[in-house]
């Protein structure tokens, strides 16, 4: 059986080739114009059920929610070259939000609740929203962070006395004949604005284009889906959940608590997920978790994970309780707006993070910019042939990672085997040197994440003036180990 997804490898150029891109819908149509047809579609299937917040909601009731706060927007002058602010976890009416966006063309600019008051007021002075969607939470640090920015805040939970609730939004009547704006930028429009730590300094404010890019290797999914992501919007994984569970009208499961393993097994197991996507580090809770050998996982088909590195014990653990071969290592970044490579073939090629996905051009360079060829090692390059508008108010960082050819510098170091498959070694700036000699932490997590007792570990170089970077390791043991 031949690899999927279909690639090509071009000898002359040493550049790898992903398969033509398909399109399942109307390619001048927009996301939002996607999601709001597929709603109208199916209004009485099941759009949404809170596992924490105990609500359901049908297509037909989260496409009104999401008319209703598309409608407001509106009502206030908002318009698509404004921004709105998002800073929530995943309640009830978030994603009734993140559609009204996609309704009417606007971008929205997420950050994790996570972030402190003075980078909150960073990405903000740089984005400007006119309106901000946060939790209870969160209110006073958002309030304060912005106080000088004329900007309006709306709670999505723990509502305090002097904010305005969401509820008051989803009062706002439906404009009559509502449609979804038509860009005028076209697919080339930005959709969201995302954070990602660059290479240097605070985070940065990445746009992801309004493109069909982000369903690639996606397109199996079917009403009789059951999503589950514990990731919020200010993640890629986050907006991809968001926008597949609109397009292809599956169900999607939502949860506003921390992320407990425990309790994202009783949810996989309860709902009878079918697709999920995790990074490694709850993945490797999952597994170190009392209830993993107990619980039922027979309903997954498809289990992404991507964002980092993974240590092989866990995907095997992972693999192990699957009931097929759909574990599915992904790679990509944030400033490309979609997964670059997709393992199909888990059992044949562990530790690989895939072939390219459809639309996607990947080349391995070395230190002076030449291409290299199968198994050999470089920098990861990618094409994906779209428009993007860069980091948002910040060209110089923009030009430092795509050059003028378009090509994406994703400074992670990896090699493509004579199979299509690429495989990442580590993050270029995270080489070390000791004693002069190159390593990398890779080599160390290996050996040690091999010792029975390890659960996860995470190796990295503390400085000596003598030595340069000596090795240290930071290990999370197995339950009950005695390490």
């Amino acid at each position: 059986m031949p690899y999927l997804p279909a690639s090509s490898y071009d000898a002359d150029h040493k550049i790898w080739i992903g398969d033509q891109v398909k399109h399942y819908f109307d390619p001048h149509l927009s996301i939002g114009e996607i999601i709001f047809q597929e709603m109208r579609r199916h209004p009485q299937l099941i759009a949404q059920i809170s596992a924490t917040e105990k609500t359901v909601l049908t297509r037909k009731e989260l496409h009104a929610n999401s008319m209703r706060v598309a409608s407001y927007f509106r009502s206030e002058g908002i318009l698509p070259s404004d921004i709105v602010g998002i800073i929530g976890r995943n309640t009830t009416h978030m994603l009734a939000v993140a559609y009204a966006c996609f309704f009417n063309g606007t971008a929205f600019h997420s950050l994790n609740t996570a972030y402190d008051r003075n980078t909150i007021e960073n990405m903000y002075n740089i984005t400007k929203p006119r309106i901000i969607f946060c939790d209870g939470d969160e209110y006073e640090k958002v309030r304060d962070a912005t106080a000088h920015l004329d900007v309006k805040i709306v709670t999505m939970r723990n509502h305090p006395s002097d904010s305005i609730r969401i509820d008051e939004v989803l009062a706002t009547p439906i404009e009559e004949n509502f449609q979804p704006a038509k860009l005028e930028q076209g697919n080339d429009q930005t959709l969201a604005i995302l954070c990602s730590s660059g290479t240097t300094g605070n985070p940065k404010a990445v746009t992801i284009t309004n493109s069909r890019q982000i369903l690639a290797s996606n397109d199996h999914l079917t009403t009789a889906d059951i999503q589950y992501s514990h990731n919020t919007l200010d993640w890629i994984t986050g907006l991809l959940t968001t926008i597949t569970s609109g397009v292809f009208s599956t169900t999607r499961i939502i949860a506003d608590n921390v992320f407990d393993p425990a309790f994202a097994l009783r949810v996989i197991e309860e709902y009878q997920v079918t697709w999920i996507i995790q990074p490694p580090s709850a993945m490797a809770m999952m597994m170190n978790c009392a209830e993993f050998e107990t619980s039922d996982l027979s309903s997954i088909r498809c289990f992404l994970f991507g964002g980092s590195r993974a240590a092989v014990e866990v995907q095997q653990a992972i693999r192990s309780r699957l009931r097929r071969d759909c574990l599915q290592f992904n790679y990509g970044f944030t400033e490309l707006g979609a997964m670059a490579t997709i393992n199909l073939h888990f059992d044949e090629k562990v530790g690989s993070v895939g072939r390219l996905v459809s639309g996607l051009r990947a080349k391995i360079i070395n230190d002076q910019g030449e291409s290299l060829g199968p198994d050999e090692l470089g920098e990861i390059c990618i094409m994906n042939n779209q428009h993007w508008s860069g980091y948002y108010g910040n060209q110089e960082e923009s030009r430092a990672i795509r050059d003028p050819q378009r090509w994406y510098h994703s400074g992670d170091l990896g090699y493509m085997d004579r199979d299509g498959f690429l495989y990442i070694v580590e993050r270029k700036k995270e080489m070390l040197k000791y004693q002069s000699i190159m390593y990398y932490p890779s080599d160390i997590e290996g050996i040690i994440s091999g010792m029975p007792q390890v659960a996860e570990v995470c190796a990295f170089g503390v400085w000596s003036d003598i030595y340069g970077d000596e090795a240290a390791a930071a290990v999370v043991k197995k339950l009950g180990s005695e390490l």
